[in-house]
């Protein structure tokens, strides 16, 4: 291997990463994309034939995902996690989804000299002294770090290391920043959802995943709750190795799997049938174990992992799933816990009364221009809040004169809901992604009756009223 000298290459890193010069991109680059939408409605109004109208959508789709593609991989960082978030079936057009997919964990790798000094910066000895082999080139490169495979001296299993891309905090803050002036114009022209308080919350998160040392606390806590309260945990959690963690640098357990977006390559591979019985019941066991593991960190922990994106699950042997990368957690404040656990017996009750009656409780301002607005409460709160679309809906479109969004207002939104709003987005995804429609308020229903039983928010004869008792609760939950 060649010798690298390590000041070239950050003098080349920090010429990369300018503000002002990110800043400009992405300014010029979003306006360019916003307008084209902004100019297309204009033409299309003139087209009456409704099959047209789909064709020419569909065209101007595949436009503007090649230039959100284009903008998300040239500048890196904090919109590659964009792309995640936005490319999902539910959410994005087809031609986006397609487009942005292929984003995950495609960062520009840090190069291997800089990675090995940075190494033994951190750790205090050589990557000789420490690991029997290491592979330089990395398992993966995501926004804030990549990951390598290795092997400890004297271990008797691989390990994962994951390193932080140098520059990275500064580079990502700059784009944060920008989107929230973005989201500060868009909410009040044609999205009516308080945005700003999104990204701030999501500014606050990002801010922690710099800490690895935060990390690794929250990736033991969450797996010794798991593996505490189930007879068998639902999801792996990677083991940490203690005596191994800085602030920039984690090694972890090594788990073998395939990332879920590879699941369907891997079924075809093995002779099964993508759209038989057997490819069915693993896809439903995958979900069935994520969706309980959300369950129970969300709605009886509070704490939880908040970023379950198709670049962080891997499925193992026996179709039993891994959660990967515990930099986005979450801690919910007690009373938004139980206010969520409120919201969700709503859902799965098909209650509008409560639906709006727990908007009200979560701190959730809304603004109707609608004439049935419980019922329109109700959909936009299955909407934002539950895995299974609405009745007729396929895709979420905010721009739509037909969306719960245009109709009631969200004026105010609780950072602090951003990420259970942004975990059940993201699990929505992956259903729709693996062709199936389930509602996750429904499988949560007795988690969370559970989760108000012992906060003493809801008393036996209100369990005796209901689907479910208390046996059967502790049947399920402590098992």
């Amino acid at each position: 291997m060649l010798p690298v000298d390590p000041k070239e290459i950050q003098e080349k890193l920090s010429t990369h990463f300018r503000p002002w010069q990110r800043s400009f991109q992405f300014w010029v680059r979003a306006a360019d994309i916003y307008t084209g939408y902004k100019v297309f409605q204009l033409r299309v109004s003139f087209e009456k034939d409704v099959q047209k109208q789909e064709a020419m959508w569909e065209r101007q789709h595949e436009v503007a995902a090649e230039k959100i593609y284009n903008m998300c991989s040239d500048l890196g960082g904090f919109f590659l996690k964009v792309a995640q978030i936005i490319g999902k079936p539910d959410l994005a057009p087809a031609a986006w989804v397609r487009r942005l997919v292929t984003l995950c964990d495609q960062a520009p790798a840090t190069h291997y000299g800089v990675v090995q000094l940075l190494l033994e910066k951190e750790l205090g000895r050589s990557v000789d002294e420490l690991f029997e082999r290491f592979d330089p080139t990395p398992l993966g490169s995501a926004s804030i770090a990549q990951v390598h495979r290795a092997r400890l001296r004297g271990g008797q299993r691989d390990v994962a290391v994951k390193v932080q891309h140098p520059g990275v905090q500064n580079l990502m803050m700059t784009d944060i920043h920008n989107l929230q002036a973005f989201a500060l114009y868009m909410q009040k022209t044609d999205i009516k959802f308080d945005l700003y308080s999104i990204t701030k919350e999501m500014e606050k998160q990002i801010g922690y995943e710099f800490d690895f040392e935060r990390e690794a606390s929250a990736m033991e806590r969450i797996q010794h709750f798991l593996y505490g309260n189930n007879k068998k945990a639902p999801v792996s959690v990677p083991r940490v190795m203690r005596d191994l963690v800085t602030r920039r640098v984690l090694v972890m357990e090594y788990i073998d799997g395939i990332p879920i977006l590879k699941l369907g390559d891997e079924i075809a591979k093995r002779g099964i049938n993508p759209g038989g019985k057997m490819a069915a019941a693993a896809k439903q066991n995958i979900l069935k174990s994520l969706t309980l593991a959300y369950g129970q960190m969300i709605l009886r922990s509070g704490f939880f992992h908040a970023d379950p994106h198709p670049g962080n699950i891997l499925i193992c042997k026996g179709s039993e799933v891994a959660l990967l990368d515990y930099g986005q957690v979450k801690d919910l404040p007690e009373e938004l816990r139980l206010g969520y656990a409120y919201l969700v017996l709503a859902i799965a009750d098909n209650d509008p009364v409560r639906a709006s009656e727990s908007y009200r409780e979560l701190g959730i301002t809304t603004l109707s221009n609608c004439e049935d607005e419980q019922k329109e409460m109700l959909r936009l709160a299955q909407t934002m809040f539950d895995t299974k679309l609405p009745p007729g809906v396929t895709m979420l479109q905010p721009f739509s004169e037909e969306s719960s969004i245009k109709k009631i207002a969200v004026q105010a939104f609780p950072e602090e809901l951003f990420s259970v709003l942004r975990t059940v987005h993201l699990l929505r995804g992956l259903s729709v992604g693996l062709g199936i429609n389930y509602s996750c308020a429904e499988q949560w229903r007795p988690i969370a009756e559970e989760a108000l039983y012992f906060a003493g928010k809801l008393k036996d004869e209100d369990l005796k009223n209901r689907s479910c008792n208390r046996g059967f609760l502790r049947k399920l939950f402590w098992r």
